[in-house]
């Protein structure tokens, strides 16, 4: 048995008008082209009376932008250029916040909320950390000023095979006896830097 549409029908079937391409994508969402990571250490056997009384451990904490590669390189002009200051991440500030005396790599960090950037040269990158006084949840990047400087700090440089599509920095805390200590970790592109970290 055939079954016969009245020609009105096919008419109205095949002149439907279709979903465009455009109106479905005037809605879609769009993934930026950074993301924002933390990385966070709490420091549970060194907390202070006061902190263990608020029921609070002691933290240690990164915040930044993160950028990706997206087929660049870095050291190049447009992306983290030798000799330059750079903003160590995307979009907003990155946040280096301690709730203890610390010190980096040698350097004496007190307790605070500290802009980290990075002054990349051929012959080795200095992590610098600038006290930050607004408390504001985020920060807008500023023009580098060398007065603002509280620790400028030597940072040891290896090669990665794989290169990170993506800026990740770490604080890893090690499980030695003693004072609590660990690794501040950059990696990006085929660069991994590094520097100790320690509780005074």
């Amino acid at each position: 048995m055939k079954l016969l549409l009245p020609a009105l029908a096919l008419s109205a079937l095949f002149s439907a008008p279709l979903a465009s391409p455009l109106s479905a994508q005037a809605g879609a969402r769009r993934a930026a082209p950074s993301t924002r990571a933390i990385s966070e250490v709490s420091l549970t056997l060194v907390d202070t009376a006061a902190q263990r009384a608020a029921g609070k451990a002691a933290v240690m904490r990164i915040d930044y932008g993160q950028p990706h590669l997206r087929g660049r390189r870095i050291n190049t002009d447009s992306l983290v250029p030798f000799g330059t200051v750079w903003r160590l991440g995307a979009n907003g500030a990155t946040l280096f916040t301690t709730d203890v005396d610390l010190t980096i790599g040698g350097k004496d960090v007190p307790k605070g909320r500290y802009i980290a950037q990075l002054l990349p040269v051929r012959t080795g990158w200095t992590l610098i950390l600038q006290a930050e006084t607004t408390g504001a949840a985020s920060v807008n990047p500023t023009a580098y000023d060398a007065k603002k400087d509280v620790a400028r700090i030597d940072l040891r440089q290896s090669a990665i095979a794989t290169p990170l599509e993506s800026l990740s920095i770490w604080l890893v805390p090690s499980t030695a006896p003693g004072a609590q200590r660990g690794e501040l970790r950059i990696g990006w592109d085929t660069v991994m830097l590094t520097t100790e970290w320690v509780v005074r």
